[in-house]
């Protein structure tokens, strides 16, 4: 009885299930080459400035523009089956990447892991944009729309703080679709049932 018992105990360790949590963890940290890349269209809104990222012509980023400026327009490509993004300027074509002194900075060839950004989502609904090759750091803008660097950045600082949203006039891929109600015949046979179930 006693080595039946030890027989189970063995079978049950070896059909444990796999951690599902650490594989996400891990194949968040690699470029996905398998899934479909996930192509976005939007404006990021800083929160200290009040205005979006953009990337200019000269390769120059910061959170000045306007509402529907051109500039501000960016193309945020997947990199992983997670979070992980790159950030393009759709006027200019230059990725957003940072440099090893925490500076933001343009690039038109943005493979490289200083050019991806970990997506997080915080408890005030803002997004925070942490690069994937300087864990810790993040983009982040002052209140005059200027870069400041990964180096002095915190994810609680409100200078790393953005929110996602549309290009003015721009529509979304999906149409908007109304909820459709259905009207079922009444079924008399199902009441009658229900009603000599209750009894008198």
């Amino acid at each position: 009885m006693h080595l039946f018992v030890l027989c189970l105990q063995a079978q049950v360790t070896v059909q444990s299930p796999p951690n599902f949590t650490q594989h996400v963890r891990e194949q968040s940290l690699v470029t996905d080459q398998l899934s479909r890349r996930l192509v976005r269209t939007y404006q990021l809104y800083s929160r200290t400035s009040g205005k979006h990222v953009q990337i200019l012509d000269n390769k120059k980023i910061n959170a000045m523009a306007e509402d529907g400026d051109v500039h501000a327009k960016l193309i945020v490509e997947t990199d992983t089956f997670g979070s992980r993004v790159r950030i393009k300027g759709a006027a200019t074509g230059f990725y957003i990447c940072m440099n090893k002194k925490g500076k933001l900075i343009g690039k038109s060839n943005g493979k490289g892991k200083d050019c991806v950004f970990t997506e997080i989502v915080l408890e005030n609904n803002y997004t925070a944009l942490q690069n994937a090759k300087y864990e810790g750091w993040y983009m982040a803008f002052t209140r005059k729309g200027r870069p400041r660097k990964g180096s002095k950045t915190r994810q609680h600082q409100r200078e790393v703080h953005f929110m996602k949203r549309l290009p003015k006039g721009h529509q979304t891929t999906e149409p908007h679709r109304r909820f459709e109600f259905l009207n079922y015949p009444f079924n008399r046979r199902s009441k009658r049932t229900r009603n000599s179930r209750a009894g008198p």
